[in-house]
């Protein structure tokens, strides 16, 4: 079963669009995303414009659920860190606060230990966004992202 969707506000989103972009330079990667575990693309830096993100979105939700079975086969909680080494690219996927899937994608330019040192960085950065998003949404009396929309407007939406 999945999470319920995720709201995102704008501001929360240009806090984690710009620890995305600081990662891919520091890590020195190639891509840099997040997803949400139901396979949603949040946010991404780098050399995307030849990817399928969606596709590649929706295999890493779908990666983590797999081993999130797999862990529990185990008696683990989670396996928030993976790693998959090929010949001329690299990734590293990282559980972040069992919200969000980071991913970063490398090559020889960079290196497993220099990945994981600022991975570990930018998570503690997510957490802090993720968590403050998690109580805006859930301040008692505020009202729904789309509160201000009217029937009007979505019935003019979808009249030409």
């Amino acid at each position: 079963m999945g999470d319920p969707q995720m709201v995102m506000y704008e501001e929360e989103f240009n806090q984690i669009q710009t620890v995305v972009d600081r990662l891919l330079k520091e890590a020195n990667s190639k891509v840099v995303f997040i997803v949400d575990k139901n396979g949603q693309l949040i946010a991404a830096s780098g050399e995307i414009d030849n990817l399928d993100t969606t596709s590649l979105a929706s295999l890493t939700a779908g990666n983590i659920a797999a081993t999130g079975g797999m862990a529990k086969l185990l008696k683990e909680n989670e396996f928030a860190t993976q790693f998959h080494e090929g010949e001329n690219a690299n990734i590293h996927i990282q559980l972040v606060g069992n919200r969000v899937i980071l991913v970063v994608i490398f090559d020889s330019k960079s290196s497993l230990g220099l990945v994981r040192l600022r991975v570990k960085r930018a998570c503690d950065e997510l957490n802090v966004i993720f968590e403050a998003l998690l109580r805006k949404v859930n301040t008692p009396g505020r009202d729904s992202p789309f509160a201000e929309i009217t029937d009007e407007d979505i019935d003019n939406l979808f009249n030409d």
